[in-house]
């Protein structure tokens, strides 16, 4: 009876202790797990530029952005308020009023405020900041802001890949403004990237109305993708897409 007792109060002993390991253990082997899965979290979420993020006007936003549209003829009160609370706004909100007056083509108010985020101290060389003002002023045909923003992102050393420029140079000849548009196409030729089919076939579709220059960028696709094939339209077609560019221009 002693003996059977003991062994109970010895198994119940050891039965504790690896109670008791497990209960240490267990916490361990969550912490140390929990620390893999945070890192490999962060890791597999690369930042996404500013720029790239959805842009909501807020309350704060929405109210500077009137007021800016409201003050912007008189120049002093202009400089006053850009003092006074521009110069206060937090990075989302200033990113998204910037945004809002790209989008409605406010020219004036977007280089108003294209000069504040470059002096922010949070400020960085991003190539989608310079995407959208070009993607912009090539609407608008803004040609002088449209050469000053280029000297900008050249001085800072900001370069387009592949699709952007195909996206940029689309805009301006869909704009009418060949000659800018082949000043960046030129550009796009002498970048470090290797070139791509798909940007070509973009800038030659909004070459349609020049079939002068879209020969020269034929040739110059043929020679990067010799072994793609390039289907011209009729010649017909591009009477037409020239002369409703005629028509545009007067």
């Amino acid at each position: 009876m002693l003996s059977y007792s003991r062994t109970v109060v010895r198994r119940t002993s050891l039965s504790k202790s690896w109670s008791y390991v497990k209960t240490i253990s267990a916490p361990l082997y969550d912490n140390h797990s929990h620390t893999i899965s945070t890192s490999s979290s962060s890791s597999s979420s690369p930042s996404l530029s500013i720029w790239r993020r959805k842009k909501e006007l807020g309350k704060e936003g929405l109210i500077i952005a009137k007021e800016l549209k409201r003050v912007q003829s008189s120049p002093v009160r202009l400089d006053r308020f850009m003092k006074s609370h521009v110069s206060r706004l937090l990075k989302s909100d200033l990113v998204s009023v910037l945004a809002e007056f790209q989008r409605q083509g406010l020219v004036f108010l977007s280089m108003k405020l294209y000069d504040v985020v470059r002096k922010e101290i949070w400020y960085r060389p991003d190539m989608f900041f310079y995407r959208d003002m070009l993607m912009m002023l090539a609407r608008t045909k803004s040609v002088d802001e449209v050469k000053r923003v280029w000297e900008d992102l050249k001085k800072e050393e900001v370069h387009f890949d592949q699709h952007t420029f195909g996206d940029i140079i689309r805009a301006f000849l869909d704009s009418g403004l060949l000659s800018e548009a082949m000043v960046i196409y030129d550009e796009m030729r002498r970048a470090p990237d290797p070139p791509l089919s798909l940007p070509y076939r973009v800038i030659m579709k909004g070459l349609l109305p020049y079939p002068e220059m879209r020969e020269k960028v034929k040739v110059d696709f043929l020679e990067l993708f010799p072994d793609m094939i390039i289907y011209d339209p009729p010649e017909d077609m591009f009477e037409d897409y020239s002369s409703g560019q005629e028509s545009e221009c007067n």
